[in-house]
């Protein structure tokens, strides 16, 4: 990687940079080399959420369990 970088004469900022990581935590989701899966704190607030009780609450309510439905299991 560092190579790379310095081949296109790219830089980055040493005191930004974190090496030799086993996972990372990146918008909301989990870098490993596994895979990518969604943080489990994200899945674990949502699921927590009251039950909507009217269309408005519904409407808000499906905007990020639409995306994150995925990975709960036994979402519906």
């Amino acid at each position: 990687m560092l190579r790379f970088l310095r081949e296109h004469q790219w830089y980055a900022k040493l005191n930004k940079c974190i090496f030799f990581q086993t996972k990372a935590h990146y918008l909301g989701h989990v870098v490993s080399k596994d895979g990518i899966v969604v943080d489990r704190e994200k899945v674990r607030a949502n699921m927590e959420w009251a039950t909507p009780r009217n269309m408005d609450e519904v409407k808000s309510f499906m905007g990020l369990e639409g995306y994150y439905r995925r990975f709960i299991r036994n979402f519906s």
